[in-house]
């Protein structure tokens, strides 16, 4: 079967049906075949030169936008059937793009969920799995629990992938968190600051740029509760695990109010690309970093803590305004901004391409999802999703699901509801997420109940697909290497037995014909290097000349990067 790739369905049509009328007519006599042959002429000449064009243009490097919303659940969104808050602007993209209805963090929490975003791999198996190890700003985390801020030893080849865009020729740029729960190296962002954007790129260079908008964090339902609301509290509904009073729905007209803010700033990055005739062919993502910002969504393994909104719009509004319920997960990110942009994804990435150059032949069939230390509370669950059911297992059943972790407790709405729990004044719906003991395992019918308010783990009926559920969820956690299984100062003893990050050995280099070759011995190890007079570290990838003063040295996480190489001419000896 001959198949052609164009993008002009009149053109395919047309070629299918003559190839198909051709093939037909080749056996009958040996005239038809003489015909047959002079005329497939034109037709291989236009196939040859349709194919031409279309690996050509597999070639061309997009622009690729990721807007950022911190602490956000689709079912807050007009896209995703909620129109208590007008997004103009989002509902706009929503209309350019696809609209996808099963995205999923593998955390319910921040810094975790950026581990994966960025690396393409489960933080259980980077070491990333537990709420801020790493603070650049802290030498220690959780001081009463003995915990220092450390960044995890990753496996060998581990990368953050943006650096794989550099080496592409991409521009890459931050605005203007980071917190990916580890020490980032040098040589993955042209530009991480609030002021980095992709105006600061040379002329035409293709770029990948990160706005992150912090605008509906937890922290500002809060911070915002004396800001003028934009919606109306009493013209919201409540989802059933709240008890319908004035301080809750004030607390989700402020988060409201606040996505309405978010679609504002959020529209002034899109009219800059707009006015830069960049949006058409700029493949840009929404996407939230986790579930919402109230209590039992940000860091629960129920669907309102995982599950995030995702918006994706391609090149020339393709499949614009189509919606898509494909499982995709966080760790699928890096190895499709890499297909995108033609680069093949590192086989070391756990995640699969959902889009590009390099797209997966295979659907994701289940969605796994990890719990650990929040803060200062440890509390360890694991879940998988498989079509319409939700598996969650407890490892500490005797622990609350409302464990007081101390940031969260300065929301108005975890005041009160901890005041209404201690007076007994909750129903069954609300009160369940404080109880003790959990149930080791629970199992939920998401179709039939999206709030996982009715655990169906001792139906008999189903007790084939808990056992199913439960097998996989347990290979997953052997195939991954899950290491959330090990005490957390076991792990820190195990990857720094001498109490700090081990230091890589020197980089080796040769110089030869004018030039300056650099190499490792560790294969893991990443190389980087700029002119002294320069900021910004680039990723070696060629030999370089040393006409000018340079520096370069070797970076892989966990490490503390190698020493400082130095060669200007008159030290080249």
């Amino acid at each position: 079967m001959i198949y052609l790739n164009t993008e002009n369905s009149g053109v395919k049509i047309l070629l299918k049906n003559t190839f198909r009328k051709m093939i037909l007519n080749f056996n009958t006599s040996f005239t038809l075949k003489k015909k047959f042959i002079l005329s497939i002429y034109p037709i291989l000449y236009l196939f040859l030169f349709i194919s031409c064009n279309q690996e050509e243009k597999a070639t061309i490097s997009p622009n690729i936008i990721w807007l950022v919303a911190e602490d956000q659940s689709p079912e807050f969104l007009p896209m995703y059937g909620d129109l208590s808050a007008k997004l103009p602007h989002l509902s706009n993209l929503a209309k350019d793009g696809v609209v996808y209805t099963n995205a999923y963090s593998p955390v319910p929490v921040c810094a975790p969920a950026r581990s994966a975003i960025i690396s393409g791999l489960y933080p259980t198996s980077l070491g990333t799995h537990n709420m801020r190890t790493y603070n650049a700003y802290n030498k220690e985390n959780q001081p009463a629990m003995g915990i220092p801020s450390y960044s995890p030893i990753f496996q060998s080849g581990i990368k953050m992938f943006p650096r794989y865009l550099r080496e592409k020729g991409y521009y890459t740029t931050n605005n203007s968190k980071e917190d990916y729960n580890f020490k980032k190296t040098e040589g993955v962002w042209d530009e991480s600051s609030s002021k980095a954007h992709w105006k600061n790129r040379k002329p035409n260079q293709p770029f990948f740029s990160v706005f992150n908008f912090g605008i509906t964090h937890e922290s500002q339902i809060w911070r915002q509760t004396n800001q003028p609301l934009l919606v109306k509290p009493e013209m919201l509904t409540v989802p059933p695990i709240f008890p319908d009073t004035p301080e809750v729905r004030k607390d989700l007209a402020v988060n409201y109010s606040n996505l309405i803010r978010l679609d504002s700033q959020i529209g002034k990055v899109i009219e800059q690309l707009k006015s830069e005739g960049l949006y058409e062919n700029s493949i840009i993502f929404f996407y939230g970093d986790h579930g919402g910002p109230f209590p039992r969504y940000k860091r629960a393994l129920y669907e309102t803590g995982i599950k995030v909104p995702l918006i994706v719009k391609f090149e020339g509004k393709k499949i614009a305004g189509s919606i898509n319920d494909d499982f995709i997960s966080f760790i699928d990110f890096a190895p499709t901004v890499l297909s995108l942009a033609n680069i093949k994804p590192p086989t070391i990435m756990q995640g699969k391409a959902q889009f590009g150059s390099y797209k997966s032949d295979k659907e994701s069939e289940f969605i796994f999802a990890s719990s650990d230390r929040f803060d200062e509370q440890v509390d360890r669950l694991r879940s998988v999703r498989f079509g319409k059911f939700k598996y969650i297992r407890n490892f500490n059943p005797e622990i609350s699901n409302a464990i007081p972790v101390s940031y969260r407790e300065q929301m108005p709405m975890m005041k009160h509801l901890n005041k209404l729990w201690e007076n007994n004044e909750l129903d069954d719906n609300v009160s369940a997420w404080f109880k003790t003991p959990k149930p080791i395992e629970e199992l939920y019918n998401l179709e039939n109940d999206p709030y996982e308010l009715k655990n169906l783990s001792n139906e008999i009926n189903l007790q084939d697909t808990l056992v199913f559920l439960r097998d996989r969820l347990d290979r997953w956690i052997i195939e991954t290497n899950d290491l959330g299984e090990f005490p957390e100062k076991e792990l820190i003893d195990k990857w720094f037995p001498k109490g700090k990050p081990q230091k890589l050995a020197p980089l080796n280099k040769i110089i030869s014909d004018n030039k300056i070759s650099l190499s490792h011995p560790d294969t893991g190890v990443s190389i980087v290097w700029k002119q002294v007079k320069d900021s910004i570290w680039s990723v070696y990838s060629k030999p370089l000349d040393y006409s000018e003063s340079i520096q370069a040295k070797g970076v892989r996480i966990g490490y503390e990067d190698t020493s400082l190489l130095i060669f200007p001419v008159n030290n080249l000896q």
